[in-house]
């Protein structure tokens, strides 16, 4: 915001500043290019790059390109960096709240819900129900357990899968991998990371990188291994530290292990 300070009271250090931060705030009014106001018949539109200039026309965007490129791909870079390094926060159980295991076979997966919960809400709701002679239910939604075979869960999971459901979406995925079909995995990944399933984003970087199913591209796999990281997929934050390691780019790999680490990694102590 600006200092309303009045000029009289001010330094001439303050001055300036005062003056850089008004014409930052007059240049978010005013298109970058022309100079012209926004007004009713004139919308200005920000800069998808940089967040910061606007213009009143792709005709002015384009002319202003050649002077806003460099800042504009150092400002985007910048904010990338924001958000990348920001400390990501665990998944927790829905049922106890309490963070969930990183060990796979420490978890659960309900085909009935589509819920991930931990191992041990699993044993307790089944102790109870032992204890009190209860039905078999779900521990989430408490509907009748779903019957435990292959032709059961599947057919929960396409049903989960058509209702958008990131954790089916992402199990039918595996479930087209491990049957040689990556055209199928590719469309289910792709659906479940456009709704933020963070193990789809890994799962597509993991084909961009090796060329599985897709043509090979590394940008696109960088750009996915750093979706899936920030949102908080551990073994995609502790490959990113491992690729700026193997770059010489240590300060940055530093970081990624240590969110890692923050999340419960030992490797990456």
């Amino acid at each position: 915001c600006i200092n309303l300070t009045p000029p009289s009271t001010l330094s001439s250090g303050q001055m300036s500043e005062t003056n850089a931060a008004e014409a930052d705030i007059m240049m978010c009014r005013r298109c970058a290019s022309c100079g012209a106001t926004e007004a009713d018949d004139i919308k200005l539109k920000t800069c998808t790059g940089c967040k910061s200039a606007r213009y009143c026309s792709i005709k002015c965007q384009k002319e202003h390109r050649s002077q806003h490129k460099r800042a504009c791909k150092k400002r985007a870079t910048e904010l990338r960096d924001e958000v990348l390094f920001r400390q990501t926060e665990g998944t927790d159980c829905p049922i106890c709240l309490l963070p969930m295991p990183l060990d796979p076979d420490k978890l659960a997966m309900i085909s009935c819900c589509g819920r991930k919960i931990c191992a041990g809400c699993e044993f307790a709701n089944a102790l109870r129900e032992i204890e009190e002679g209860l039905k078999p239910t779900c521990p989430f939604c408490r509907l009748p357990a779903p019957r435990d075979d292959e032709k059961t869960w599947e057919e929960n999971m396409k049903r989960r899968a058509v209702a958008d459901d990131p954790a089916a979406l992402q199990w039918m995925g595996i479930s087209c991998q491990e049957k040689g079909d990556y055209n199928g995995a590719f469309e289910f990944w792709t659906r479940a990371a456009e709704l933020g399933d963070s193990q789809s984003h890994y799962q597509l970087s993991v084909m961009y990188h090796g060329g599985h199913g897709v043509e090979m591209d590394e940008k696109k796999g960088i750009h996915h291994l750093e979706e899936a990281a920030i949102g908080g997929d551990i073994v995609a934050r502790v490959d990113l530290g491992v690729l700026e390691q193997g770059k010489g780019r240590f300060e940055r790999a530093e970081k990624h292990f240590t969110i890692a680490a923050n999340l419960g990694c030992e490797d990456a102590k």
